[in-house]
This record gives C-alpha cells, sequence and structure tokens, in this order.
C-alpha cells in the first residue's frame, strides 16, 4: 500500500481526497497498489470534520513518517508552498501539484532536484486544469519538433467573454456574475482578468517546448478589462470572437511568448469555445495541429488530474523525469517580443482624419460623432505600440488594440 499525504485542504485538495476515494479501485489498479491519503496538512481547524485524525497543522510530521511516498500540494502560491514542496522532494518523495505560479517560477529548480533525488515532479493540473495538456507535449508528441502553442487557459476570463458576447453585459456585469459564481475572485480578480494567470500558463507550456525555463516577469501580459461590449460586436460583424489568447511560437529571431484578448476568426476552433472551458492548440512538424479541449477549472477535474500525476509517480518512479525536463535560465530585463506582422482592430477617439494623421492607412469599420473603429494592416507588436504612443501624443484616446490570430 501507498500512503501520501495532501498539503492544502481547499477546493482541490479536498477534491483529491474524493477522487482516490470514489475511485480507490481504479486508482489501485493504475498504481499497481492500494492508495491511501495518511496526512493532510493545513493550518486552519478541521477538528469537527468527520476525517480531523488526518490533520496536522506542520510539514515534520509527513517528512518524518516513512511510510509516506508521495505528497499532493494544493496550498497555492509560492511563499508556503515553495519551501514545502523542495523539502518533500529532497526527503526522497515525489510531489504533484497544481500549482501553476510554483511551476511558472521555481519549475527548473524543482524540476532538476527531483531528478537528483530519483523522484517525481508532475504538475499537469498547473495548466490546463482537468484538460491533459502537459503529459501529451512531453510524451505522445515526443517525436516531433514543437514550433507553436496557443489558446485559451483562462477559463474566468472566457465564461465573461461568452457573456459578453451572446448576453450582452458590459466588463463590470460579466466580473460580478463570475464572482457570484466562484470563478473569480471577490477579493481581488487581477491574477484571471489581468492575464497574470495565463501568463503564468503559457511560461510552463513553453518551458516544455523549448527546454529551457521562461519566466513570466519577460512575458508581456494584457487581460480584458479593456474589451466592451462594442469590440465583440464589431469581431462578430467580421466573422471572429474576441478571445484572451496565451501563446508561444518559434520565430526567426527566437523563441516569442504573450498573453492578449485577440480576434479569432470563426474558421478557428478556438471561437467556439465558451463558458468556462479550455483549448489549447499545439503545432508539431510531424502531426500538425492538435487541439486539447475540456474544462480548465473545477473541484474535481482539477483534482482528478492531480490524482492521476499520483498514480504515474507510483507506478513509473522517477524515470517519467527523464522525459519531463527543462533547464533553467536567468531572468532578464525585456520580453519575449513577436517581430512578425499581423492585422490588427483598432477602436480610439477622433474622425477618419485624425486616425489617418496617425496611422497612415486603414479601413474602417465603423465611425460615430466622437468614436472610430479600423483595421490596421500589417503591423508588427511593436509598431503597433509605436502608432498608439504617437496618437496618445496627438490627444487621441486609444480605447482598445486587439491583435487578429493568424490561422
Amino acid at each position: 500500500m501507498s500512503k501520501i499525504a495532501i498539503l492544502g485542504f481547499g477546493t482541490v485538495g479536498s477534491g483529491v481526497l474524493e477522487v482516490l476515494r470514489t475511485n480507490a479501485a481504479l486508482a489501485t489498479r493504475r498504481a499497481g497498489q492500494p492508495v491511501e491519503v495518511k496526512y493532510i496538512c493545513d493550518i486552519r481547524d478541521f477538528s469537527s470534520h468527520p476525517d480531523a485524525k488526518l490533520f496536522v497543522k506542520e510539514l515534520d510530521p509527513i517528512l518524518n513518517d516513512p511510510e509516506i511516498s508521495a505528497v499532493v500540494e494544493t496550498i497555492g502560491g509560492t511563499k508556503v508552498a515553495y519551501p514545502y514542496v523542495k523539502a518533500v522532494l529532497e526527503s526522497g518523495r515525489h510531489v504533484a501539484t497544481s500549482n501553476k505560479e510554483l511551476v511558472a517560477t521555481h519549475g527548473a529548480e524543482l524540476l532538476a532536484l527531483a531528478r537528483k533525488k530519483g523522484v517525481c515532479f508532475l504538475f499537469e493540473a498547473s495548466v490546463g486544469g482537468g484538460t491533459p495538456v502537459i503529459t501529451p507535449m512531453y510524451q505522445c508528441l515526443a517525436a516531433n519538433v514543437l514550433s507553436e502553442v496557443h489558446g485559451i487557459v483562462n477559463g474566468t476570463t472566457n465564461f465573461m467573454l461568452t457573456k459578453m458576447e451572446h448576453e450582452g453585459m458590459d466588463f463590470e456585469e460579466a466580473l460580478k456574475l463570475a464572482q457570484s459564481l466562484g470563478y473569480a475572485e471577490t477579493i481581488d480578480p487581477s491574477a484571471d482578468v489581468d492575464g497574470i494567470d495565463a501568463q503564468r500558463k503559457i511560461c510552463i507550456l513553453a518551458s516544455i517546448m523549448f527546454g529551457r525555463h521562461f519566466y513570466p516577469k519577460n512575458v508581456r501580459a494584457r487581460g480584458i478589462r479593456d474589451v466592451s461590449v462594442k469590440d465583440i460586436a464589431l469581431a462578430k460583424c467580421q466573422n471572429a470572437a474576441v478571445k484572451l489568447i496565451a501563446w508561444a511560437k518559434q520565430t526567426e529571431n527566437g523563441p516569442a511568448l504573450g498573453v492578449e484578448p485577440m480576434l479569432v476568426p470563426q474558421t478557428s476552433q478556438l471561437a467556439g469555445v465558451s463558458d468556462v472551458f479550455n483549448a489549447v492548440m499545439v503545432h508539431g512538424d510531424m502531426l500538425g495541429d492538435v487541439m486539447f479541449y475540456g474544462k480548465g477549472a473545477g473541484k474535481l477535474p482539477t483534482a482528478s488530474a492531480v490524482v492521476a500525476d499520483v498514480l504515474d509517480a507510483l507506478r513509473n518512479g522517477g524515470s517519467i523525469q527523464e522525459s519531463l525536463f527543462w533547464q533553467d535560465s536567468e531572468p532578464w530585463e525585456g520580453t519575449y517580443e513577436d517581430s512578425s506582422s499581423s492585422d490588427w482592430y483598432v477602436r480610439a477617439s477622433g474622425d477618419t482624419a485624425a486616425a489617418e494623421k496617425v496611422f497612415g492607412t486603414i479601413e474602417i469599420l465603423e465611425e460615430s460623432a466622437d468614436e472610430i473603429a479600423f483595421t490596421l494592416r500589417e503591423k508588427s507588436d511593436a509598431e503597433c505600440r509605436e502608432l498608439c504612443e504617437k496618437a496618445r501624443k496627438e490627444n487621441i484616446c486609444v480605447k482598445n488594440v486587439l491583435k487578429w490570430l493568424a490561422h
């Protein structure tokens, strides 16, 4: 019998216990032995919980128990999770986590430590929640050179954009609904709506794809706060949908990464992904395009991915780390920019004459007394930013800029 511990008993941590008990027979078959939760580490009071005897408030009882072979980390963040996970790996135990901030910040270090100790550091749930993305990339697509990955990796913002498109809600209304349903944080939803969550996730996918660590601080990220119902309506008139896209690709100048709301053509499968669902497109030189689609969050979907990692570690051991690994790299001052040209949607104050004076040749989509929306052709990210800055100096308020997703 394998005995494990759970660090953090929130939504995902409690889900892990539920999945292991509900599917106990399946877990035994997959792991090759019964799997039992012996400890749950959480500083809160669970004295009235039916499993109160499992709870401890410190890590030491887990580290000092030779029966523990794997640990699940669902604390979140890095302040506590990082030293705890590092200590567990140092002690020669497997770790499975759903913590994208931990992996995006310390992934290379923890992978190297796991390999050194002959154990696993696994994190399938950190990007797609319950949707498998990481394992297919490093295992099933191992014979492919991966050159691009892009997709919808944040269910909260996709839910909000769906409500804005289909029900005419503005940003604030959609956010309040998402918060009331538990999809967005009530106190500070910035990780979702400002693209921070997606930024961490694309760093993890890019690290797998390119074989070296990418830090969030070097990835330009923009969320959906500036997206309006008008933007979505004008996108629809152009047979497109507005989606928050995280992307990474190989360019002539090296890797480029970003997170931004984009115009997605209806010919792309991503355009039809709605509500809290995620979808990730990966391009391999042999396979071509493949898409992974499913629920990106939720208690049981995410917990099922964590449990799958635990079972994989118990059955296959540290050999997994020979294929799931990337080298460390130093963070630097700058961002991984895309120098290729794209088409852009721009909505700004002013009229055609004022816009043409700054942006040059444009294609008008809509013009009113005080606002204009137009298409700008064949500009790089840097060129578009420069033109928008020039417009602001000319007292033109650039209200939103959306790049077209190449398809």
